[in-house]
């Protein structure tokens, strides 16, 4: 079966995030993408919410788990980022990129990109 996808773009969020010690106290801009793989057919037919994934519910769940995080590193926020995103039964994959805008010199952005799903947490 061919799973179809829900695109959540460019959400941007403040959290701490880094190693060094002024990330440790200040709040820092962090771009999040989340693709999700689910099979939205049955809400594509009925047109009912109660069909499909309720991406607005689940993106309120990122929020407060970015918002609340204090992880070294991206990969970490990454991960906790793909394993909400996988307790929702309608998901099946998730790809998950997470950006520090700024955060190396000469460059927009440095990030992460993984993709999991219910095999892998």
């Amino acid at each position: 079966m061919t799973l179809d996808r829900i695109e959540i773009k460019d959400l941007l969020l403040r959290t701490i995030i880094g190693i060094n010690d002024g990330e440790r106290h200040d709040r820092q801009d962090v771009l999040i993408n989340l693709v999700i793989y689910t099979d939205t057919r049955a809400a594509g037919r009925s047109d009912d919410l109660k069909d499909t994934l309720d991406y607005r519910a689940l993106t309120k769940r990122v929020i407060g788990v970015v918002e609340e995080s204090r992880f070294c590193l991206v990969e970490r926020l990454a991960a906790e980022i793909a394993a909400l995103c996988l307790e929702e039964p309608r998901v099946e994959r998730v790809r998950v990129t997470v950006e520090k805008p700024g955060a190396l010199r000469f460059a927009r952005s440095v990030g992460v990109t993984l993709e999991r799903g219910r095999d892998d947490v």
